[in-house]
């Protein structure tokens, strides 16, 4: 993983999310760039090359959305299902800087599609469901919008304009570098009177300030954010270096969130009958579960 190793000392390169406000623009946002994390995800399926850059992406989105969350223990979940489609599921999520993800995909039609497959060749007609776990409240929010446009990135935007009436502007880019994979993204986001948890009521796409901060937003290029030799502060600092004040914030390390053990699969096969159990156990009596994370087998004895 040498090569991955370009960001100077003190700066945030790889696998920890950057947080920044612009507080004159009502603006907060997200930067990441996923690195070995990602190659050990990656790692657990042997996913062909649409697939891998799908759930790349996705796992990019899942930290810069799921980092917006305020309390330790909850959690990001986000799903897109198909009934017949290429890809069956696609299913990732964040809680306290841990990140894993899956997508189940049918090979032999993937493999017809040729080498860059969009995102309506792979999903079909598709929702995209984002759900938030807070853990102080014990609540669930869910917004469900359909899986339009060139990549899950702009599905997630439409998440945030219709679902939290929230003007956001998300850039992704995923490259390989050697064997490796690079992954990054950038979001940002307007916010009512500059502050979290206020009525959004003067918040517009059509704001001044917001359209400001969106077009500096958007003319990050795809080859900077997986710039190996470019530290995260040195990209917001391009994009936003004219404004008055910008702050930012180290925010979580990334790591690999696969909860699969067998303490795990015991308390969730405990929640079942016991002629349910019966049925699942092999000839020698243990129960056999695939973790569809990390393509791990545990044979459960109960």
């Amino acid at each position: 993983m040498s090569e991955l190793q370009a960001i100077p000392p003190g700066e945030t390169g790889y696998d920890q999310l950057l947080g920044f406000t612009i507080p004159l623009r009502n603006a907060r946002g997200r930067v990441v760039r996923l690195g070995p994390v990602l190659d050990v995800i990656l790692s657990a399926h042997d996913y062909p090359t649409p697939i891998r850059h799908l759930l790349a992406e996705a796992l990019v989105l899942a930290g810069l959305i799921g980092s917006l969350l305020k309390d330790d223990g909850s959690q990001l979940t986000m799903q897109a299902q198909t009934q017949g489609g290429i890809v069956g599921l696609l299913a990732c999520d964040y809680r306290d800087g841990a990140v894993r993800g899956y997508v189940s995909h049918d090979a032999e039609r993937l493999a017809m599609l040729g080498a860059n497959p969009s995102l309506y060749a792979l999903f079909g007609q598709a929702y995209l469901a984002i759900t938030f776990d807070d853990a102080a409240s014990g609540q669930r929010y869910q917004g469900i919008v359909p899986l339009e446009g060139d990549s899950l990135s702009q599905a997630c935007e439409a998440y945030f304009a219709q679902s939290e009436q929230l003007p956001t502007i998300i850039r992704t880019s995923v490259k390989w570098a050697g064997r490796h994979c690079i992954a990054a993204g950038l979001l940002a986001q307007h916010l009512a009177e500059g502050e979290e948890g206020r009525e959004r009521l003067h918040v517009r796409l059509d704001h001044p300030e917001w359209e400001h901060v969106a077009v500096l937003a958007g003319s990050i290029r795809h080859e900077e954010l997986v710039d190996p030799t470019l530290s995260l502060e040195a990209m917001v600092w391009r994009l936003f270096h004219e404004e008055q004040e910008v702050r930012v914030e180290p925010l979580a390390h990334l790591t690999r969130g696969c909860r699969c053990s067998q303490e795990h699969y015991r308390g969730v096969l405990s929640r079942f009958p016991g002629t349910e159990l019966a049925e699942m156990r092999g000839d020698d009596g243990m129960i056999s579960v695939d973790c569809a994370f990390c393509s791990k087998v545990f044979s459960i004895d109960l």
